[in-house]
C-alpha cells in the first residue's frame, strides 16, 4: 500500500484550511485517511506559528514506514529541518518570453533612432 503524507482541504469557499494527513495514495484528496498529522492555515501570516502545525514524531514514523510527502508537505518538512532541502531551479520563470524580447528590441531601436535624430540637427548647427 503506497502511503502519502499530503493535504486534505477543509473550510468553506475562499476560506481554505488544510489537514496534513497520512493517506493511501489511491484515496481521494478529501477522502479516507489513516491519521491526521497536523494542520495548515494559509490565511495566517507567513511568520505565524499557527500557520503550520505538525506532530513531528508521527510524521517521522510515517516517513520511516515509506510514506512519500507531497510537494507542499515536503516544503513544510524542509522548513522544519526534517528533510534536506531540494534544489528547485525554475530558471526560465523570470526570463522574458520571445515576444517580450522582440518588443524590447523594437523599443530600444526606436529610442536609439530618436536620440540619433535629436543629435543630428545639433551636430549640423555646430558644424556651420
Amino acid at each position: 500500500m503506497a502511503m502519502k503524507i499530503r493535504l486534505a482541504r477543509g473550510g468553506s469557499k475562499k476560506r481554505p484550511h488544510y489537514a496534513i494527513v497520512a493517506a493511501d495514495s489511491r484515496m481521494p484528496r478529501d477522502g479516507r485517511f489513516k491519521e491526521k498529522l497536523g494542520t495548515y492555515n494559509p490565511l495566517l501570516a507567513k511568520d505565524s506559528e499557527d500557520r503550520v502545525k505538525m506532530d513531528m514524531e508521527r510524521v517521522q514514523f510515517w516517513l520511516d514506514q515509506g510514506a512519500q510527502p507531497s510537494d507542499r508537505v515536503s516544503r513544510f518538512l524542509e522548513n522544519a529541518g526534517v528533510l534536506p532541502k531540494k534544489d528547485r531551479a525554475n530558471n526560465k520563470k523570470g526570463v522574458p518570453g520571445k515576444k517580450a524580447n522582440e518588443r524590447a528590441e523594437q523599443k530600444a531601436a526606436k529610442s536609439a533612432a530618436a536620440a540619433e535624430a535629436a543629435n543630428a540637427p545639433a551636430d549640423d548647427a555646430a558644424a556651420e
